[in-house]
């Protein structure tokens, strides 16, 4: 369902998020990466934040479920941009950071786990990943999208399985954008 929303309104996805300031966010994760590490952008959407990780000198790998974004990606970020969903990623420890800015909240509770297992695979040990979900506890449907929201206790919960893979910080942010009022979960996790 969330795919055939983002094939129908890739443009407009785009416009309205390719220039959301998101420094703010950018600070903790960068802060605990190692210079020039190895950075997969998992949903990467407009490729806003994998054009800004490349400028900072990480060396940046993307994809996004959906072929309308992955082409707008490329073509912003430069770099090549995979075609791929979370339950298709099979790299193993290839990865310094983990950046999942408002993805994985459109998988089904349900593939979370799985979705979750695949990224831990990918982080290199001591590897450090950036998760947000939008505040809350339960799935809804809005405008076309499937929506998994979190709150603290279920984020916890989802980790808790995940051999290696701790919680080093988790704080709620208002969105980015202007038009916006929504709650996010914003967390940390750190691979032993």
């Amino acid at each position: 369902m969330s795919i055939r929303y983002y094939q129908q309104h890739a443009e407009s996805f785009f416009t309205a998020t390719v220039d959301v300031d998101m420094r703010s966010l950018y600070a903790p994760f960068i802060a605990l990466l190692p210079a020039q590490g190895t950075l997969l952008d998992a949903g990467c959407g407009s490729g806003r934040d994998s054009k800004a990780f490349k400028a900072m000198g990480y060396d940046v790998e993307a994809f996004d479920a959906t072929a309308e974004m992955v082409a707008l990606a490329a073509e912003h970020t430069g770099i090549p941009v995979r075609l791929l969903t979370f339950a298709a990623l099979n790299d193993a420890e290839r990865y310094d950071g983990i950046w999942c800015c408002a993805s994985l909240l459109h998988v089904p509770s349900d593939e979370l786990p799985e979705a979750m297992q695949k990224l831990a695979d990918a982080l290199k040990p001591g590897g450090v990943w950036y998760v947000s979900f939008k505040y809350g506890n339960g799935e809804r449907e809005k405008d076309g999208r499937h929506f998994t929201d979190l709150n603290e206790q279920a984020l916890e919960k989802l980790v808790s399985p995940l051999a290696g893979i701790r919680i080093h910080a988790m704080w709620r942010t208002e969105d980015k954008r202007p038009d916006r009022d929504e709650i996010w979960l914003n967390a940390l996790l750190r691979k032993a």
